[in-house]
């Protein structure tokens, strides 16, 4: 979508377009390192060339109004009346940026937060697994702590964007969403350490192939009850280990040369596999970018292959439609590496692809996905690009 486009639409919601600012924020992809964010560890996702814009003109009355080309419902709230509602669907996420921000600023700045009319349009698969909501998240705190006329560092809009989500949402994510989405960076992957937001800009040299996302278009009911039983049981093993290794205050500080030695203390073999998905998958994320800064992209996508069995094997988080997905992309044409992404239990696998076997890929991964699962997946061939930012007139 244009910009000319995008005003027309804004025009047509709320009966004017001058004075309107369009901000954008990218979806992105985890290409390793899956569930050891919130264990503290290392993590390597990208941000894509797809995600979510908004238009937006302040206002002066301290009403917000929320609307979106995606969704037929929106929101109005008065900005001293910020609460969750049901019913409000979507738009609780930013609301709840909103409220963030006007915390934030504290009490001699809160009077710059006087309403505004934001319009969204976003191009991420929902529910896909691609962070839709981390893009609404950054895309208003960068949208709306502009036209307050703040410039707040993206990197505390990150952090304040997993605080929205945290308390407001009520969802009790990490923070590599948010942080790739707010920090990435055209044709590189962030390699993140989680805990303390260490990072490294990673060069994607990948000439010859592509990033083939695919959407198993299974529903991720499970997503959310799995992700809490898992961070609990990644808990109670972390606690044991502290036992052995007192110095240790997340799992994505242990070495494999120090979980082979303690790792007899785990005595529940459920917890003892979790912890050791954990740890492995760390260390895959430290090759991984090795395997990059060498050009070596049978390596990596060895990695990747490893990454989604361990998925699978120890922490248990793919699920039928994900599993037949690795297996019949990791037998189609030009396959380098595959592995799920995102939380599991449907969602989405991202594939290295030579590049002139995508279209043959596409077609024999479909057809045989299609033939056991009786889905049909989508297919999203991307490319690597910029973090959150404002698109000015010359873009």
């Amino acid at each position: 979508m244009n910009k000319h486009e995008f005003f027309t639409l804004f025009f047509e919601q709320f009966g004017y377009s001058n004075g309107v600012r369009i901000f954008f924020a990218p979806g992105r992809v985890n290409l390793i390192g899956e569930h050891t964010d919130y264990n503290g560890g290392y993590v390597f996702p990208a941000a894509l060339t797809f995600g979510t814009w908004a238009a937006v003109s302040a206002r002066t009355d301290g009403i917000y109004r929320f609307r979106s080309t995606n969704f037929p419902s929106g929101a109005d709230t008065n900005v001293n009346e910020l609460a969750y509602k049901e019913e409000d669907d979507w738009a609780n996420y930013p609301k709840g940026v909103l409220k963030e921000l006007i915390q934030m600023a504290g009490a001699d700045q809160a009077q710059l937060f006087s309403g505004a009319d934001i319009l969204f349009h976003g191009n991420i698969p929902n529910g896909a697994g691609l962070s839709s909501s981390a893009s609404i998240e950054l895309v208003t705190a960068l949208a709306l702590s502009r036209t307050a006329g703040l410039k707040i560092p993206i990197i505390e809009l990150v952090k304040l964007g997993q605080r929205a989500e945290n308390r407001f949402v009520g969802v009790n994510c990490g923070i590599m969403d948010q942080f790739a989405v707010g920090m990435g960076k055209q044709s590189h992957a962030i390699m993140l350490k989680c805990d303390t937001l260490e990072f490294q800009y990673v060069p994607v040299k990948i000439d010859g192939h592509k990033i083939v996302i695919t959407n198993t278009n299974k529903r991720r009911g499970l997503a959310v009850s799995k992700y809490n039983e898992r961070r609990s049981e990644c808990e109670t093993g972390l606690s044991i280990i502290q036992k052995q290794l007192p110095n240790v205050k997340s799992l994505g500080d242990v070495s494999y040369a120090e979980w082979e030695k303690v790792r007899y203390a785990i005595e529940d073999g459920t917890i003892r596999r979790r912890v050791e998905h954990v740890i492995t998958e760390n260390g895959r994320v430290i090759s991984a970018r090795k395997a990059l800064e060498e050009n070596d992209l049978d390596a990596f996508g060895e990695l990747m292959n490893q990454s989604h069995e361990s998925l699978r094997d120890l922490y248990e988080v793919t699920g039928f439609e994900l599993d037949v997905l690795f297996e019949e992309a990791s037998k189609a044409p030009g396959c380098v590496g595959t592995r799920m992404t995102g939380a599991g239990f449907g969602g989405c696998n991202v594939s290295l692809v030579k590049e002139e076997s995508v279209g043959n890929f596409k077609q024999a991964v479909a057809a045989n996905y299609t033939a056991r699962t009786g889905l049909e997946p989508d297919f999203y061939v991307c490319e690597i690009g910029d973090g959150t930012k404002e698109i000015t007139e010359e873009e």
